[in-house]
């Protein structure tokens, strides 16, 4: 090849190089540039009334006789019943559970104590019903059956009614578009404080609902919550 061919080669690869070199940097910039993001939750938390309640309802008796203990266990389960029907609550809604009993005397173990009744007998009728309200006004007059004699067990756990919430998945969409547009208005803070131009997302987290009693007086008013992480990119 001549020599003038070879140096006008040589120029264009050259130019070629620079200019090759010029766009790799230029890109390599763009792209730094779009990898620039901010990170922000967004919370939506709203409150619900539960619309399942259970309330088990606990009584017992005692006896010397086994056979008059299990009589008084059922015709206490029967006012029980009776007492919640003529409240509103279906027959349905209610259950009772077989009676649990207790032989004292084969727990003295040899003991010089003596108990007044040989035979101690507890039992539950539960209440499982969506009629929250109907079965909250129960509960107020729940004073009746110890009038008529019914010794009710309470003050524990176990008959601590429990309600549910079952409805999440009706408002899970609406309470993530909440979520979500609460986040970019927190991520559209950020861009415009620092002189940044919020784009799309990068990637986006949905926490996991949670659902709760909204305060130990009112489990009955559930409070659901979910927390979703958004990443945006920024560019100038």
């Amino acid at each position: 090849m001549p020599p003038r061919a070879a140096f006008i080669l040589g120029l264009l690869l050259a130019a070629g190089l620079v200019a090759g070199g010029y766009v790799l940097g230029q890109s390599a910039l763009d792209y730094r540039e779009y990898e620039r993001s901010v990170t922000v939750k967004g919370l939506s938390e709203r409150e619900y009334p539960a619309d399942v309640v259970i309330w088990p309802i606990r009584f017992t008796a005692a006896d010397n006789d086994l056979t008059a203990l299990y009589g008084s266990l059922e015709a206490d389960a029967t006012a029980v019943r009776d007492f919640l029907v003529k409240r509103g609550i279906p027959a349905a809604a209610i259950t009772a559970a077989p009676p649990a009993v207790t032989d004292k005397l084969a727990q003295q173990y040899g003991g010089n104590e003596r108990f007044e009744f040989g035979y101690v007998g507890v039992q539950a009728v539960t209440v499982y019903s969506d009629q929250v309200d109907t079965v909250r006004a129960a509960m107020v007059e729940l004073v009746q059956l110890g009038k008529q004699g019914i010794a009710l067990v309470g003050e524990n756990y176990e008959t601590q009614p429990e309600y549910l919430f079952t409805r999440l998945n009706e408002v899970k969409p609406a309470m993530i578009e909440e979520a979500t547009r609460e986040a970019r208005a927190v991520a559209a803070k950020f861009a415009a404080d620092s002189a940044s131009t919020l784009g799309k997302i990068k990637q986006a987290s949905q926490g996991q609902f949670s659902i709760s009693g909204r305060d130990k007086n009112n489990e009955h008013i559930k409070k659901v919550r979910v927390v979703s992480t958004i990443e945006y990119y920024l560019s100038d």
